[in-house]
């Protein structure tokens, strides 16, 4: 979790986000890799599946997981974006050597000094 205490994700996206990477993970490496209890992976992966943007397939005692890349987000603000696009976008590898601004609490950025050479006499 975060210092404030949230995320820009939801359980949901966080739960997708952790079968993409993993389609052989079980429920409760799920829940700690996302900070709830195993019960509630179950649940949504449940809804997940139920509503079409999993698939689930057995694979002798165990499930694999498959996002389904063609649904898209349900919010009206997102449903132009597909799972494949959102997965990909959260799957991609982060450059280590740039320097971080997601680090700093937005508060605590550094601004430029403003630009004075047009300023007329003090």
């Amino acid at each position: 979790m975060t210092v404030g205490g949230w995320t820009f994700l939801s359980n949901y996206g966080h739960v997708l986000i952790a079968l993409a990477k993993d389609p052989d993970a079980r429920m409760r490496d799920i829940a700690d890799r996302v900070g709830i209890t195993e019960r509630a992976v179950q649940q949504i992966v449940r809804e997940l599946v139920d509503q079409g943007y999993v698939f689930k397939d057995k694979a002798g005692r165990r499930n694999r997981y498959h996002i389904a890349p063609h649904a898209h987000l349900r919010h009206e603000l997102e449903a132009g974006v597909s799972l494949g696009e959102f997965v990909a976008l959260l799957r991609r590898p982060i450059d280590r050597t740039a320097p971080s601004r997601a680090s700093r609490p937005v508060g605590a950025r550094v601004r430029e000094p403003a630009d004075t050479s047009d300023a007329g006499p003090t």
